[in-house]
Formats: structure tokens, C-alpha cells, sequence
């Protein structure tokens, strides 16, 4: 996987289609467009208009920017994990695991920069935003124990979880915003050093076990 679907826009007519695959199309070109323009540079009509749709469909499906926005990113939230669960079932040494999950992080952030921007504005603003935002956290803590279980690794504490879910995502996001180089900092030694960090919560002092293959988590993020 090289990146988020949900961030890639599709600018043909669409074909006549069910209420699910309007309300798919909508979503996938508001992500293109709030990830290029940003929250606050995109409106309905744009959206609608770019999906070719009237904005009259828009309505039907949602109730407002803010409505499809946060969806956008419970779907980027969602891909991005079923990325990492694929990375953890793929098989590999659990080195090259944990380089695989910092590289869809990294990724992921990379190309879903903008969408992240204009969601940490909306937190700190919006109630019904950072209401959102705290089920999301909730949600990738209760995943990140599901993940330590599977793979038989030493139980953390949620506060745990919480400190590395925080330290990880900040330097992911300093990757991924450009922030090293103009700090004299090596970017490839910061990767190693998270490396190293994934490798060790995840648990892995020799070869990851077996897994029973999973279901992806679908439309609604790490339930």
C-alpha cells in the first residue's frame, strides 16, 4: 500500500448508481479536495460539483461540510490501521514489521497532511469536533490492545498506549511535515529510532506468531 484511497479525487461523470456508491464517490472527492484546499478552503458546491452532483444530492446524503469532513477522516483513520494489521499479518521478521508500520505512518501523514491541519484546528474550536476526535482516540487505543493481544505481547497500561500513540503520531507528523532537515536533524536516523520503538511495543524478540487472518475494519473506524 502506497498511500490513503480515500485522499485520491475522481474528476469523471459518474454513471447512475446506488445511494451507497454516490454517497462513496462524495466522500472520496471531498477527501481530495479538503486535502488540497483544507477545511475551511472547500464548501458543499465544490464538492458536489467536482463528484457531478447537483448540491441538492449533496443534502441528501449529509447534513453539512462538517458532516462529510468528519467522515473523511474516520475513513483515513480506518485505512490507515488496516494497513498496519496487514503489515503485522504479512509475515515478516519483526523488524522489517515495525519498518513497515513507521512507513505506512509516515506515508499516510505524507500525503494526508492537510486533512490532519484542518482537523486539529477544528478540535481546538469546534465541541462537536473534538467531541469526534476523543471517540477516535478511544477507538485507537481499544485497537492498539486488541493488536498486543493477538500477537501474544506484554500487556500495557491505556496510559501507555496514550504515550506512545502521542509521541509516535507527533514525530510521524514532523516527518512527514518537513520539520527534520531545517533542525540539522537525519531523517533515516529518527526512522531507525522508530523503528526501534514500534519493534518494541509490539513485543517481538523473535518471529511474530501466526494469525488468524482479519476482517478490515470497514466503514466505521477501529470499532
Amino acid at each position: 500500500m502506497t498511500g490513503s484511497s480515500s485522499l485520491k479525487g475522481n474528476a469523471d461523470r459518474p454513471r447512475r448508481g446506488s445511494p451507497e456508491q454516490t454517497r462513496a464517490r462524495l466522500v472520496q472527492t471531498a477527501a481530495e479536495i479538503f486535502n488540497r484546499l483544507g477545511y475551511h478552503g472547500t464548501d458543499s458546491n465544490q464538492i458536489a460539483h467536482q463528484a457531478g452532483y447537483s448540491t441538492g444530492t449533496f443534502y441528501k446524503h449529509f447534513k453539512d461540510k462538517k458532516e462529510i469532513f468528519l467522515t473523511v477522516y474516520e475513513h483515513w483513520v480506518t485505512e490507515q490501521w488496516n494497513a498496519i494489521l496487514g503489515a503485522i499479518e504479512a509475515g515478516r521478521t519483526p523488524r522489517d514489521i515495525a519498518r513497515e508500520v513507521v512507513r505506512i505512518s509516515i506515508d499516510f501523514r505524507t500525503k494526508g497532511r492537510t486533512l490532519r491541519s484542518s482537523l486539529q484546528v477544528l478540535v481546538s474550536s469546534d465541541p462537536d469536533v473534538r467531541r469526534f476526535y476523543r471517540t477516535q482516540r478511544r477507538r485507537q487505543l481499544d485497537t492498539m490492545s486488541r493488536i498486543r493481544k493477538k500477537i501474544g505481547a506484554t500487556p500495557q497500561t491505556r496510559e501507555e498506549d496514550a504515550i506512545h500513540l502521542y509521541t509516535t503520531e507527533r514525530v510521524f507528523d514532523a516527518i512527514a511535515n518537513g520539520e527534520l532537515a531545517p533542525l540539522g536533524l537525519d531523517r533515516n536516523a529518527v526512522i531507525e529510532q522508530m523503528v526501534g520503538k514500534v519493534q518494541a511495543l509490539l513485543g517481538y524478540n523473535s518471529a511474530p506468531p501466526e494469525l488468524p487472518r482479519r476482517r478490515t475494519l470497514g466503514s466505521t473506524t477501529l470499532q
